[in-house]
C-alpha cells in the first residue's frame, strides 16, 4: 500500500455526494484535501455558507465551474499559488435528470449541449487546464467518475449515457497521451445512493437494490474506497475504469 499522507488531492466537485465522501476519505488518509464547489443559484450568503462549510471539515475550498473555462484558470493559478502541484485529480463534478429513453423530445438541444458541457466538455477541459500542475509530480494520478450507463446504455437519460461512454473513452486517451508521468483511471459506479438522480429516493433505491446480486445499491463511501485504491494500491494501472455496481452488470 502506498500512502498519501502529504499528498495533494483536489476534488472537483467535493460538495456533492461521493466527491465529498471521496475528500473525506483521503482526509483520513492522511492527504491535504482541496475541493471545489460551484456557486450555482446560491446567493452571497448561501455561498459563503458553502465555502465555509467546507473549510471547517479542514478542507480548501476553491469555487469553479467545469463548464466556465475562465474560472478553470482561476483555479489553476489559486491551486499553483497554494501548493505548487496536484498529486492526485479527482473529476467528481456532475448533473443529470430523469427522462424516459423513448421520450426523444423532451432530450432537447439545450439539454443535450449543457449535458455534455457539464459532463464531458467540463472534465476534458479541467485536465487540459490543470495538467502542468500534475506533471510537476512526476508521477501523478487523475480520476474520472463514469457510470455503468457508458455499457449497458441504461442511465438516467440517453444523453447522459452518452457522454458516460466518452468519459471512459478520455480516460484511456489521456492515459495514453499523458503517460509515465500522469496514471488516468475510471472508476464506473451503479446506482449510488446520493441523490444525484433528482426524484430518485430510498423506496427507489430499495426496488433497484433487490436486482442487484449484493441487494443494495452503493453508498457513496464505496465509489470513494475504489477512488481511494487507484491511489494506494493500483499503482500500475492506467487507462482502465474499475467497475463498482454490486455485480449489477451480470
Amino acid at each position: 500500500m502506498q500512502s498519501v499522507a502529504n499528498k495533494i488531492v483536489l476534488i472537483i466537485g467535493g460538495n456533492g455526494g461521493v466527491g465529498a465522501a471521496t475528500a473525506a476519505s483521503f482526509a483520513k488518509a492522511g492527504a491535504t484535501v482541496a475541493v471545489t464547489w460551484r456557486r450555482g443559484e446560491r446567493d452571497e450568503a448561501e455561498a459563503s455558507a458553502m465555502k465555509g462549510a467546507l473549510e471547517a471539515k479542514g478542507y480548501a475550498a476553491f469555487e469553479a465551474d467545469v463548464a466556465d473555462t475562465a474560472s478553470l484558470k482561476t483555479l489553476q493559478r489559486a491551486i499553483a499559488e497554494r501548493f505548487g502541484r496536484i498529486d492526485v485529480l479527482v473529476h467528481a463534478s456532475g448533473f443529470t435528470k430523469a427522462i424516459p429513453h423513448a421520450d426523444l423530445d423532451a432530450l432537447d438541444d439545450a439539454f443535450i449541449d449543457r449535458m455534455f458541457a457539464v459532463n464531458w466538455r467540463g472534465q476534458f477541459a479541467t485536465m487540459r487546464e490543470l495538467a502542468p500542475l500534475l506533471r510537476a509530480n512526476n508521477d501523478a494520478l487523475a480520476v474520472f467518475i463514469s457510470s455503468i450507463a457508458a455499457t449497458n446504455g441504461a442511465g438516467s437519460n440517453i444523453a447522459y449515457c452518452a457522454a458516460k461512454a466518452g468519459t471512459e473513452t478520455l480516460v484511456k486517451s489521456l492515459a495514453r497521451a499523458l503517460a509515465p508521468s500522469i496514471r488516468v483511471m475510471g472508476v464506473s459506479p451503479g446506482v449510488v445512493d446520493t441523490g444525484f438522480v433528482p426524484g430518485r429516493g430510498p423506496e427507489f433505491n430499495e426496488k433497484i437494490g433487490q436486482t442487484i446480486p449484493l441487494k443494495r445499491v452503493a453508498a457513496a463511501g464505496d465509489v470513494a474506497d475504489a477512488i481511494l485504491a487507484c491511489a494506494t494500491h493500483l499503482h500500475y494501472s492506467t487507462g482502465t475504469t474499475l467497475v463498482v455496481d454490486g455485480g449489477r452488470l451480470l
